[in-house]
C-alpha cells in the first residue's frame, strides 16, 4: 500500500514543481533556460571581483563609482535599443549580437588595464556591475518563453527559468572566490593576474550563450499575426459581395442611363515599413500602471541591494568575508528553490495574489533586519527574507506577458525592464547618503516600506484583473458551448 503510494506522490510532487512542464517544453524553450544559467554564471562570477580588479588597477573609490555609474546607464541604452527593434531585426540575431558583445568585453577586461578602455567597453558591451540581469537577454528570452509556452504552464516555465538564473548567480560567486583564492597561492600570480583569469573565463561563457543562440530554431520569432490577415479578408469578401451585388442590380435595365457615378475613395497607401513596435492604447495603459509600481519596488531594492547588505552586515557584526559569502550562497539557493513553490501557489490562487502574498513577507523582513542588536536575529531576518524574496518574479513575468499582445511583449518587457533598472540605479545613493549620517537602518526601513507599499497597490489595482488571454478563452468557451447547445 504504502508502495504504491510513493509512485503517485512523486508524481503530484512533479506536477506541483513544474517538472512535467519543463520536461515536455520544446527544445528551444530548454535552450533559453541554458542560456539564462550559463549568463547568470557569468555575472555572479564578475561581480564578486569587479571592484576588487578595479581597485588592484589603483584605480580610485571615486572612479569606481563614476565606472559602475556610466556601465549602468550605457546598458540601459543599449538594453533598451535592441529589446525596442529585437522583433524586427530578428530575436535570435539580437541574441547573438548580445553574446557577441559579452564576449567583447570580457576579453578587453581579460587583456586591458586602462580606465577609460574599461569604462568603453563596459557601456559598448554587457558587464553586469551588480550581478542582476543586464543587457537585452531578459526581455527577449521571457517573451520568446511566453510565446513558446501554453498560458496554463507559462508560471511554471517562468519559475525553472527563474531558478535557474538564481542558481547560476550562486555557483559563479562560489567558483569565482574559491578559484581566485587558489589561483594567489601560485607563484608569482598576483590578484589583478588572478582577476583577469576571471574574466577570460567571462569571455569563453559568452562564446557558448552565442553558441546556443545559434542553436534556437525559426519557432522563436515572432509569429505572423493572423487577426490582421483575417480582417483584410472578410473585408475583400464584403467588397467582392458587393460588387456582385451591384452587377446584378445593373442587369435589367442596361439601356437606361446610369447616373454619375461619385468617385471612387482613393485607395489607401500601403502600410509603411517601421522598425519601431505597435503598442496597443489598452497595452499603454497596462504598461504606464506597472511601471510606476515597478519604479517603487526596484527602488527600494536599490537601497537595500546585495552589495550594501553585505556592507551593512561587515560594518555592524564585523562578519567574516568567508562567512558572508557561504550566507548570502545559502540565500541565493534559498531563492532559487523558492520559485518553485510559487509556481503552484499561482495555480490555486492566481498570479496577482501570489506576487502579492509572498513578496509582501520579504519586504516586512527587510525592514526588520537592522533592528537587532545581536547577529543571530540579524541572520534570522536575512534568512526568512531570502525565503520569499523571488516567490514574485515567476507570476510577474506570467502576469506581464498574459496581458498585453504577444507582439508587444517584447518591447514591453524591455521597458519594464529599463525603468527597473534606472530606478534601482537611485537606491545606493540614498543608502550612501543616510549611512554617511550612521542612519543605515533608516535604509533598510524606507526600502521595506517602498515594496510593502508596491504589493498593496499591485493588490488594488489589479485584483480580479482578467487578461487577454482569460477574455479570449471565455470567447471560445461560450462559443463552444452555444454550438453544442
Amino acid at each position: 500500500m504504502a508502495g504504491s503510494s510513493l509512485p503517485t506522490l512523486g508524481n503530484w510532487l512533479a506536477n506541483e514543481l513544474g517538472l512535467y512542464s519543463i520536461l515536455n517544453s520544446p527544445r528551444d524553450t530548454k535552450l533559453l533556460c541554458l542560456q539564462r544559467f550559463v549568463r547568470l554564471l557569468a555575472y555572479g562570477a564578475s561581480t564578486l571581483i569587479l571592484a576588487l580588479h578595479l581597485s588592484s588597477l589603483h584605480i580610485s573609490d571615486a572612479k569606481i563609482g563614476l565606472f559602475m555609474s556610466m556601465t549602468l546607464w550605457g546598458d540601459v541604452i543599449i538594453s533598451f535599443v535592441l529589446t525596442l527593434f529585437a522583433d524586427r531585426l530578428g530575436r535570435r540575431k539580437t541574441l547573438m549580437l548580445g553574446a557577441a558583445l559579452m564576449t567583447a568585453s570580457g576579453l578587453v577586461f581579460a587583456f586591458s588595464g586602462n580606465y577609460w578602455v574599461l569604462v568603453a567597453a563596459s557601456i559598448l558591451g554587457v558587464i553586469s556591475p551588480s550581478g542582476n540581469e543586464i543587457g537585452p537577454f531578459k526581455a527577449i528570452e521571457e517573451s520568446t518563453l511566453s510565446q513558446l509556452s501554453p498560458a496554463a504552464i507559462r508560471s511554471d516555465i517562468f519559475a525553472w527559468y527563474t531558478l535557474l538564473g538564481n542558481a547560476g548567480t550562486a555557483c559563479g560567486i562560489v567558483v569565482c572566490g574559491w578559484l581566485v583564492e587558489w589561483l594567489q597561492t601560485l607563484d608569482g600570480w598576483s590578484s589583478t593576474r588572478a582577476y583577469r583569469i576571471i574574466f577570460a573565463i567571462y569571455a569563453f561563457l559568452g562564446i557558448v550563450k552565442l553558441a546556443l543562440s545559434l542553436l534556437l530554431s525559426e519557432m522563436c520569432e515572432p509569429q505572423v499575426e493572423k487577426q490582421e490577415y483575417q480582417q483584410v479578408t472578410e473585408l475583400d469578401d464584403v467588397e467582392i459581395e458587393s460588387l456582385l451585388l451591384s452587377e446584378d442590380n445593373d442587369e435589367p435595365d442596361r439601356s437606361s442611363p446610369k447616373p454619375d457615378s461619385k468617385p471612387s475613395s482613393p485607395p489607401r497607401p500601403p502600410k509603411k515599413f517601421s522598425i519601431l513596435p505597435t503598442i496597443s492604447p489598452l497595452s499603454r495603459t497596462i504598461l504606464l500602471k506597472l511601471c510606476l509600481l515597478f519604479a517603487f519596488d526596484s527602488l527600494g531594492g536599490g537601497m537595500a541591494s546585495a552589495s550594501w547588505m553585505t556592507y551593512f552586515f561587515t560594518t555592524k557584526f564585523s562578519l567574516p568575508e568567508g562567512t558572508l559569502g557561504t550566507l548570502f550562497f545559502v540565500t541565493s539557493i534559498i531563492a532559487a528553490l523558492s520559485n518553485l513553490v510559487a509556481s503552484s501557489i499561482s495555480k490555486r490562487i492566481g498570479l496577482v495574489k501570489t506576487m502579492v502574498f509572498t513578496h509582501l513577507p520579504s519586504a516586512i523582513f527587510l525592514a526588520l533586519i537592522p533592528l537587532p542588536s545581536s547577529l543571530g536575529p540579524a541572520m534570522a531576518f536575512l534568512v526568512l527574507r531570502s525565503c520569499t524574496q523571488n516567490m514574485d518574479q515567476a507570476p510577474r513575468q506570467a502576469f506581464l506577458a498574459a496581458a498585453v499582445l504577444p507582439s508587444e511583449r517584447t518591447a514591453v518587457m524591455g521597458v519594464v525592464n529599463v525603468v527597473r533598472t534606472l530606478s534601482q540605479s537611485g537606491g545606493p545613493v540614498v543608502t550612501g547618503w543616510l549611512a554617511g549620517m550612521k542612519k543605515f537602518w533608516v535604509a533598510f526601513l524606507v526600502a521595506g516600506a517602498l515594496k510593502a507599499g508596491y504589493d498593496l497597490a499591485m493588490l488594488k489595482l489589479f485584483l480580479g484583473y482578467r487578461s487577454r488571454e482569460d477574455e479570449e478563452g471565455d470567447d471560445e468557451r461560450k462559443k463552444r458551448e452555444t454550438a453544442n447547445a
